[in-house]
């Protein structure tokens, strides 16, 4: 329950006794508001007895600022420990929040919203009086009879939660994603099209390098929205120890960091979501890409483990980071949770199935997550498999060879990712998650288009040359994940396109790098992966192929100019 700095202002009290006619009183509590230089609302989102999330709103009503610094004093021993949307510094018991430099204008009745995360022992008194570039202000009371300031309360969506977020909505167009596509020749083709905004470490809440950070988004979202409804689109991505299978998408916590995942980037992220100036956004959040699958797939005695995985399934962070991740992202009513399901060329065996099935349910249910907190999942997130293979299916023999027997389909039970996607949202409810959940489908780059594309079924001389003979999908192996040659977009955003699929998405932007092609020193957190060296022989996880990745890529989210002009080149549809 949140708490909230109240200073009753005489003049607002006097003004909501007013007997009589409403609008004799109007005039009076203008008057009353515009003689307050500033107003704060310093609100405690959460506290668990050694620590605190806070937010804090400012409103100017006095002359337009170009930039902005907020003052106040603890009783206590508070110590702010890291915060977002602003520049926060402290000495002693004297704290001092700044603009960022992307927020510093704050016109008159304007108001900006920062937030922090703070330690302390015995009390946690909240502060009794603040300046806004050394005048002082009046706190707003909470109840919106004051105007200026934020409202009190914990924030957040209200009603209920729709079947399915994308239907009827618009979907959020980030336009730092849309101006890198512009740029490119022929970009504006698809520069329009919606795209995943990536939380990929705790900088990024912030913004990194002057760009957007998780409220300028929201507050672009809310431009872009109008009168209709509009979905935004978030990937939760910086679990400790992350991807434990890769190199280029390891995060920046260590295995052992969950407290610091918890506090200092779920719990600001969930500040700002829960915040009621975007209650009427519907905020989809992808999360965890990447992690728990592998809790399966590569631990253990299988040719495929690794060591990092195994030390994942042993301390439980993934379990427990992902569950805290939902049941406060859950809390908040106009958030969507989807889970991170993988893809058909990782999932879609006998002994990969079911079994990761159950462990999205056991992290749905962990750290005090239920499965009503989890709208769906998501299928294929930055990866290449092909929608729909149409010239071949997995009952299909040749010369009494059946499909799943050639060397493409290995056994798998699926051979493109929507048969995948709608078979195991089938087994997700029967391991108890709720009869209503959609699916994803991130269609970014699984087009498979181009002069390679093949027109129909391959020769019936033996069951591979059938199978790779006909499929859309040119990878050399389906395990081959990073930055892949010959790759297109695919089906453009759209929602409810098949039975099960709630939508088809482009969570990860096209354009932005796996991972890079050489090493490259980062503070990014993200290491070379010799899956997206395009002279790389492989491993188990690909049948020791080569990777079939594109050369001269930069590091993972970096802007790939010549694999966009792929994409584009090899789209299907074609552009």
């Amino acid at each position: 329950m949140s708490r909230t700095r109240t200073a009753v202002f005489a003049a607002l009290a006097l003004v909501a006794g007013v007997s009589g006619p409403a609008v004799a009183a109007a005039p009076a509590a203008h008057t009353a508001i515009s003689a307050i230089p500033c107003t704060v609302d310093y609100k405690i989102q959460n506290d668990w007895g050694s620590g605190f999330t806070a937010a804090v709103t400012v409103t100017n009503n006095s002359a337009a600022k170009s930039s902005w610094a907020v003052k106040w004093s603890y009783a206590g021993n508070q110590s702010v420990s890291s915060f977002w949307s602003a520049k926060v510094s402290q000495s002693g018991t004297a704290v001092t929040a700044s603009n960022e430099t992307y927020n510093g204008t704050l016109a008159t009745g304007g108001s900006v919203s920062f937030g922090f995360n703070g330690t302390y022992s015995g009390t946690n008194a909240i502060p009794t009086s603040f300046t806004l570039d050394g005048v002082t202000c009046n706190v707003d009371d909470g109840t919106g009879s004051g105007g200026g300031g934020g409202g009190g309360g914990t924030g957040g969506g209200s009603g209920t939660r729709v079947d399915n977020p994308y239907s009827g909505a618009k979907v959020y167009v980030n336009p730092e994603w849309s101006a890198k596509a512009a740029a490119e020749p022929g970009g504006t083709r698809v520069s329009n099209q919606p795209t995943g905004v990536w939380l990929d470490r705790i900088a990024a809440i912030n913004g990194v390098n002057g760009g957007m950070g998780l409220r300028d988004h929201l507050d672009a979202a809310l431009a872009q929205k109008g009168s209709g409804e509009e979905v935004v689109q978030l990937v939760i991505y910086d679990l400790p120890g992350r991807d434990c299978s890769a190199l280029a998408s390891n995060g920046e916590l260590g295995p052992t960091e969950i407290d610091k995942y918890k506090t200092q980037f779920i719990d600001p992220i969930a500040a700002i979501l829960s915040d009621s100036k975007y209650a009427s956004l519907r905020i989809v959040t992808t999360v965890e890409i990447d992690s728990l699958p592998n809790l399966v797939t590569n631990t253990g005695s299988r040719a495929t483990a690794t060591p990092n995985c195994d030390t994942m399934l042993a301390n439980g962070n993934y379990v427990k980071g992902v569950g805290y991740a939902l049941a406060k992202l859950g809390a908040i009513p106009n958030v969507y949770n989807y889970l991170d399901a993988g893809h058909h060329g990782w999932l879609g065996w006998d002994d990969n199935f079911a079994s990761s099935a159950q462990v999205l349910y056991q992290a749905a249910n962990a750290e005090g997550a239920t499965v009503d907190d989890v709208q769906g999942f998501i299928t294929d997130t930055a990866n290449y498999s092909a929608l729909k293979e149409n010239n071949f299916t997995i009952n299909d023999t040749v010369n009494g060879t059946s499909v799943r027997q050639s060397k493409w389909v290995d056994w798998n039970r699926y051979v493109d990712e929507l048969s995948f996607a709608q078979a195991f949202r089938t087994e997700l409810v029967s391991v108890g998650f709720n009869s209503g959940i959609g699916m994803l489908i991130d269609t970014s780059r699984n087009g498979w288009g181009g002069s390679a594309r093949p027109a129909g079924p391959g020769p019936t001389t033996s069951v591979d040359a059938y199978v790779d003979g006909g499929r859309y999908d040119r990878r050399i192996h389906v395990g081959n994940w990073c930055n892949q040659a010959g790759a297109g977009l695919g089906e453009r955003p759209q929602a409810s396109p098949a039975a099960g699929i709630d939508a088809y998405v482009w969570m990860k932007p096209p354009g932005e790098s796996d991972g890079s092609s050489t090493a490259i020193p980062n503070d990014e957190g993200k290491g070379f992966d010799r899956m997206c060296d395009p002279t790389y022989t492989g491993n188990a996880r690909n049948g020791n192929n080569m990777s079939g990745a594109l050369p001269n890529a930069p590091l993972s989210g970096h802007w790939f100019s010549a694999q966009f002009q792929q994409l584009m080149a090899n789209a299907y549809p074609p552009l």
